[in-house]
């Protein structure tokens, strides 16, 4: 087994050269072997593109990981055929790691049930698996073919990334959270400056983040154009993985003095929250440039921003407040396990009792016009993490990107407000 100390790499080569037994570095191609490969609705095309070529078994049922998200609850008959489809598959396969519709999203179900550890290379059919590298995990989404190719054979072609070290400072001040900070590096470093690279985020402020937070950074890194989005998977995450029943974690990080492409320093002493404007990721604005705007729905969820502590800081907002009867504030929890969560915490009859929607813990209307459709002319603020044109319903509506604290704010002023403005 090759051995990575003292070889001064990132942590994406150090997994790479783990993978191929040998020191690999940055710009190189190399077929390496993944560890886990995690599907969604597109389980359905990629395993019918095998079963067409004669292909009836994949090369590990135990390495694959599926999970219904997108298409929840389906909303019309091809959507059902779909679902209908991937059961009969799962089953052909001998597929055993099958989660169902309702139990969440499908980047929080994998961290939630511990099917993501430090040092791991993991491939996914949806483009926010880099959400893994928030607890050390080399993980990126791919495309059908590939995901055909993976799970026929166990392995896929790579280009080692080149790594971009973003340096975190500071403290993040009262109702400024991770989904700001993520806003603030696209506003800063736009939406091209990680093109095909690895980030790896640290410093001080990288490691008081909480996992959830951890994971808001992660996720938006493809936003950003990353392969993989990685914290350095330190004594919390692996607290945090014990807590889950992953007792055999191990820390994992770069070697000291690995050679990184450039490196940029964030400071989140000086942040505010902050709003992206349609219809792009880096069209990002103090929300003071944004308030006053009126909207007409708000959500809270995603796997950006749907965790327990999203839910927390929308409850807080809202708790003894009133939604603007001008707007719909949809709720879609991560999981059914935050969704549980919340309950026990008296989160959801907080939001419920504030005029908020419950929705099943499910992708929503994040992807592309999935429940919560959007009619022309309207807005909608949401804690998702993209508003391209036409994402979320007609092309002549506008979708504005913020935290779930401003989010919550909007969604009782009935229009964009700021969270550090509501007592």
């Amino acid at each position: 087994m090759w051995e990575s100390s003292g070889l001064r790499q990132t942590m994406a080569e150090k997994i790479f050269s783990s993978k191929v037994g040998r020191k690999v570095s940055a710009g190189e191609y190399i077929t390496a072997p993944v560890d886990l490969v995690m599907s969604h609705e597109a389980f359905s095309t990629a395993a019918s593109r095998l079963i067409a070529v004669g292909i009836d078994r994949i090369w590990d049922s135990d390495k694959v990981v599926i999970i219904l998200d997108h298409l929840v609850p389906p909303a019309n008959e091809r959507m059902a055929t779909i679902h209908d489809q991937i059961r009969k598959m799962v089953k052909q396969f001998g597929i055993r790691q099958f989660f169902d519709a309702y139990e969440g999203i499908c980047h929080q179900v994998m961290v939630e049930n511990g099917f993501v550890r430090p040092g791991n290379l993991i491939v996914g059919s949806d483009s926010h698996t880099c959400t893994y590298g928030a607890l050390g995990c080399a993980a990126s989404g791919i495309g059908g073919v590939e995901m055909s190719y993976v799970l026929a054979t166990g392995e896929l072609w790579f280009r080692v990334p080149s790594t971009i070290k973003i340096i975190l400072t500071g403290e993040l001040p009262p109702r400024v959270y991770a989904k700001d900070l993520s806003l603030s590096i696209a506003m800063q470093l736009g939406l091209q400056f990680a093109q095909y690279r690895s980030i790896e985020y640290v410093g001080e402020s990288a490691s008081k983040l909480s996992i959830s937070s951890r994971m808001v950074l992660s996720n938006m890194s493809v936003e950003f154009g990353a392969k993989f989005g990685f914290f350095i998977a330190d004594d919390k995450t692996v607290t945090y993985l014990k807590s889950i029943g992953v007792d055999d974690a191990k820390g994992f990080g770069p070697d000291e003095e690995a050679t990184y492409e450039g490196e940029h320093r964030i400071c989140a002493d000086t942040l505010e929250p902050l709003v992206a404007f349609p219809h792009s990721v880096d069209n990002v604005h103090p929300v003071h440039e944004a308030l006053g705007i009126p909207i007409h729905q708000a959500l809270i969820g995603s796997c950006t921003n749907g965790r327990i502590e999203d839910l927390r800081a929308a409850a807080e907002i809202l708790k003894g407040r009133k939604v603007a009867s001008s707007v719909r504030l949809l709720i879609y929890p991560a999981s059914r396990a935050v969704l549980r969560q919340a309950m026990e915490e008296g989160l959801i009859q907080s939001l419920l009792e504030a005029g908020a929607t419950l929705c099943p813990p499910s992708c929503g209307p994040c992807f592309g016009g999935h429940g919560g459709v959007l009619a022309p002319g309207e807005n909608c603020i949401a804690s998702t993490n993209r508003n391209f044109q036409g994402r979320m319903g007609s092309p002549e509506a506008n979708v504005y990107l913020a935290s779930p604290a401003t989010v919550a704010a909007s969604a009782w002023r009935g229009v964009i407000g700021d969270p550090r403005e509501v007592a």
